[in-house]
């Protein structure tokens, strides 16, 4: 089951590809890693899922990450009279904390930390953005407000506040309970929704540890102010464009892309873009061309990932949108110009033992052209390096540990192998060019660039560079 591209691709489970058939099929037309979002489903059916995917990695032999997403806080209004009110440009509109049920004049919102972060001029977003409001007045348990732009609007529908640090945790107690659920199934990646502050991520750490990788979900302007330390603190991103296109201006979502891309490239950290990708495909059996481009974009800037989202969690047609979306990462990958984007954006290697030898690793790859990098780690520490420099070679990841080969099923150009302990330099040797043939990266006679830390088993020690021949 080798892939011949370096993107991976994410599908989310749902409704529509919930039984093994379904699941089967999705990884055979280009899965990497499969997301269970936990804003829908049972903790009962997403086991069952788990469950499924575990059987099939055992029977391709080949690792299969499963990101565990979080649903985060939801910020929603009270109920209305007859389920519903039409909000008119130009009125005043009231929220607070009374429970009874709101009409054209009023409505609750159950949120006291909304109040208590207000100024006097913030915006509040209704419906996914579709009615807009501006706080005139406030206190702890009220704000007044003017209609800015109206419209229907209906029980239970979302808030968002764009402009405003929040003082919430990104990690509910239904958050806490389905995490506990994910780590104790071995889930791989856990997204984390609504990350505001670096801190929300040092929440997190402290209940995940190194049971999984921590994947922050960009979706707040608050977050882009703080790219850098969370990008820095996390183990990888995700440019949830969704919610991050309701709290700004649609024409900056593009721009805040490529600048998180750059800041994970830069840092070595996996990138995912991510909502709406294929969204057309929800319904159509195949994409607008504008979705194509919009998919082709993401991998022309370099990112690990690409994902779907309700394509393939409750669209009618799941295995085309997966099989659409690898269509088009080959085709990206093999256009000479990805090439020279990737190179022309690629960042310099930091400071440090491991990235100079990943570094002299490119060099070495783009002078000999071998037929492969590979990297022995414990930990995905190599491996996440040497996929930084982004080698114009496959990196086969080779690890004894099980759960650092699922990891690597969601970053760049990774492999991963799962291979005994190794004793020595010449014995790992060996393993690389024995395991190289077998997974058919390369024959007799073939160039292979081995990386690797000494000593070996202790992470981040990559210190070792070494250029092998397949033997005939």
């Amino acid at each position: 089951m080798r892939r011949t591209r370096s993107a991976k691709i994410v599908a989310t489970l749902g409704p529509a590809t919930s039984d093994e058939q379904a699941i089967r099929a999705l990884f055979g037309r280009g899965v990497d890693v499969f997301r269970l979002n936990l804003s829908h489903g049972t903790q009962h059916d997403h086991a069952r899922r788990i469950e499924t995917i575990r059987r099939l990695e055992k029977e391709h032999g080949r690792p299969i990450g499963i990101l565990l997403d979080l649903q985060g806080p939801k910020l929603r209004l009270g109920s209305f009279e007859g389920g519903r009110a039409h909000l008119d440009a130009g009125t005043r509109f009231r929220l607070d904390m009374d429970e009874a049920a709101g009409n054209a004049r009023r409505a609750p919102l159950p949120h006291p930390e909304i109040f208590a972060a207000l100024q006097d001029g913030t915006e509040l977003l209704l419906d996914d953005g579709k009615l807009r409001l501006r706080v005139d007045s406030h206190g702890n348990d009220f704000a007044e407000t003017t209609v800015l732009v109206g419209g229907p609007v209906s029980d239970r529908k979302g808030v968002n506040v764009p402009s405003v640090l929040l003082p919430i945790s990104p990690l509910t107690p239904k958050d806490r309970e389905d995490l506990a659920f994910g780590l104790s199934m071995g889930v791989d990646w856990v997204a984390l929704s609504f990350v505001q502050r670096p801190e929300d991520i040092e929440e997190a750490r402290t209940i995940v540890g190194a049971r999984a990788w921590i994947m922050a979900k960009l979706e707040k302007p608050a977050a882009i102010e703080h790219l850098d330390a969370i990008v820095s603190l996390c183990d990888g991103i995700m440019v949830a464009r969704g919610d991050l296109g309701v709290e700004l201006p649609p024409e900056q979502v593009p721009e805040l892309q490529r600048l998180i891309v750059r800041a994970c490239r830069r840092r070595g950290k996996p990138v995912v873009v991510a909502t709406q990708m294929l969204e057309s495909m929800i319904a159509s059996p195949v994409p607008t061309r504008a979705e194509v481009s919009d998919v082709a974009t993401a991998v022309y800037d370099g990112v690990d990932a690409v994902m779907l989202s309700a394509e393939s969690a409750s669209g009618r047609y799941p295995l085309e949108a997966v099989a659409m979306m690898d269509r088009i990462v080959e085709r990206v990958e093999a256009d000479p110009s990805y090439r020279a984007g990737i190179d022309a954006t690629h960042d310099a290697a930091l400071s440090t033992t491991a990235d100079a030898v990943c570094a002299s690793m490119r060099q070495v790859a783009s002078l000999l052209a071998p037929a492969a990098t590979v990297t022995y780690t414990s930990s995905g520490f190599t491996s996440l390096r040497a996929a930084r420099e982004r080698p114009a070679v496959p990196i086969l990841s080779l690890t004894p540990d099980l759960a650092a080969a699922r990891r690597m099923a969601m970053v760049w150009g990774v492999h991963a192998v799962l291979v005994d302990d190794v004793r020595d330099v010449a014995e790992m040797i060996e393993c690389a060019c024995r395991t190289a043939r077998a997974e058919g990266f390369a024959k007799e006679g073939d160039d292979v660039v081995v990386v690797a830390g000494l000593p070996f088993g202790q992470s981040g020690t990559t210190n070792l560079l070494h250029v092998a021949r397949i033997p005939r």
